[in-house]
C-alpha cells in the first residue's frame, strides 16, 4: 500500500484531535474531488512498518490527547489497500484501546466485499459514498456531498 500524507495532529477529519492517514488508490475518481493526486495506487510513498509503528506511538502519546485515527485518501477500501488497512486497524484496536477509527470511502456500505466488511467491523465511524459535485454541501460536517452517509458502526449491530 502507498500513502500520500500522514498528519500526527489533525483537527479537521473527525471528532477531536486525531492522527490522519491519506492512502493512495481510488477507482471512483469523483468529479470535483479535492484529492485527485491520490487516485493512482502507485503514487505517494510506500506505507512501511516504521510508519505503522509511528502511528501507534502517536496515538499512545499522552502529551497530546488524541481521540483516534482517521483514514482517508484515495480510498482506504480500495482493493490494493485492504490487507494493509485491515492489519493497521486490528493493531490499533489491540494496542490503542481508547482510540477510535474513522474511515472515508467512495464505496457504499451495502456494496462492500467480505474483506472490506472485515475492516468496517474493526472501525467506529464509516463515511460512505462517492463525492457527488451536484450534491456538494459545505454545511455538512465530515462529508462533502449530501449523498454520503455517516455510520456509527456500533449502531449497525
Amino acid at each position: 500500500m502507498n500513502y500520500h500524507a500522514y498528519y500526527p495532529i489533525d483537527v479537521v477529519n473527525g471528532e477531536g484531535t486525531r492522527c490522519t492517514l491519506f492512502v493512495s488508490g481510488c477507482d471512483h475518481q469523483c468529479k470535483g474531488c479535492y484529492n485527485q493526486s491520490t487516485w493512482r495506487v502507485d503514487s505517494g510513498r510506500l506505507f512501511t512498518k516504521e510508519l505503522e509503528d509511528q502511528i501507534i506511538a502517536d496515538l499512545n502519546d499522552t502529551r497530546i490527547k488524541r481521540r483516534g485515527l482517521s483514514l482517508s485518501g484515495g480510498d482506504p477500501l480500495h482493493p490494493a489497500n485492504v490487507e494493509s488497512i485491515l492489519a493497521l486497524v486490528k493493531r490499533i484496536k489491540q494496542e490503542c484501546l481508547s482510540k477510535d477509527i474513522w474511515l472515508w470511502t467512495g464505496y457504499t456500505l451495502k456494496s462492500l466485499s467480505p474483506k472490506q466488511r472485515a475492516i468496517v467491523q474493526q472501525i467506529d465511524v464509516l463515511i460512505d459514498g462517492k463525492f457527488e459535485q451536484d450534491k456538494k454541501d459545505l454545511t455538512l460536517k465530515w462529508r462533502g456531498s449530501s449523498n454520503q452517509i455517516i455510520y456509527w458502526v456500533r449502531d449497525l449491530g
